[in-house]
């Protein structure tokens, strides 16, 4: 893993650190795996300090993990660091519970606000909603990441505030992979928000593809 820079002078902005990106083909095997490597994604934040990068380093390198990216930031003026990294790793060596087990001790370590890791591949997916107005460009995009398998996620339904035909590509998309498609129109006086809560009660996240309505942050 190469080290391209860091900016540290204070009056450059924030603090960056890159790290080169490889692809995982380019990934040799530790000796003794099994050859058969999952991906791994572990997002960070805690409170800025010194070593935190080179401990999370060891921590994949330790057993065997390889990094891939990691994207580092310190925002100016505010002792707070963020980090997210890919990585490849063998669950014959480090098993997915032990993974969750090396990062919980990290977190205790620098008093972290937040440490999520995930591997797409075994863990479960989280399911979201999209809302979309009249333009489908972000939501086609995100489709077709979607059935490429380069999102891994559950998509439960798309909710839109303008109608769409049943020849349109977009629906005919949906039907073909059983997505239910909900049309609720808005006015200025009402954006539908119960109605949206009450069909995305189950889901994870929500994700707005260019939906063009302001509303109120849901739930509240």
């Amino acid at each position: 893993m190469n080290l391209l820079w860091r900016l540290v002078t204070p009056n450059i902005g924030p603090q960056v650190c890159k790290f080169a990106k490889r692809s995982p083909k380019s990934v040799k095997f530790p000796s003794g795996s099994s050859n058969s490597l999952l991906h791994g994604i572990h997002v960070f934040h805690c409170p800025d300090d010194v070593g935190i990068v080179a401990k999370l380093s060891d921590c994949i390198a330790s057993k065997g993990g390889n990094i891939l990216t990691a994207d580092v930031f310190v925002p100016q003026d505010n002792n707070v660091f963020y980090s997210r990294s890919e990585f490849t790793f063998d669950p014959a060596i480090w098993p997915r519970g032990e993974m969750d087990e090396d990062f919980s001790k990290l977190s205790r370590m620098f008093n972290a606000m937040k440490s999520v890791v995930r591997v797409p591949e075994i863990d479960p997916k989280y399911k979201i909603a999209v809302l979309v107005s009249k333009q489908d460009h972000c939501l086609v995009d995100l489709l077709h990441r979607w059935q490429n398998g380069r999102l891994p996620v559950d998509i439960t339904s798309v909710i839109s505030n303008h109608d769409r035909g049943p020849d349109a590509h977009v629906i005919w998309l949906l039907e073909r992979h059983g997505i239910p498609y909900y049309y609720l129109p808005t006015t200025t006086g009402k954006k539908r928000e119960v109605e949206i809560l009450e069909l995305v009660h189950d889901t994870d996240f929500l994700v707005l593809a260019r939906y063009m309505q302001v509303v109120k942050v849901l739930g509240n």
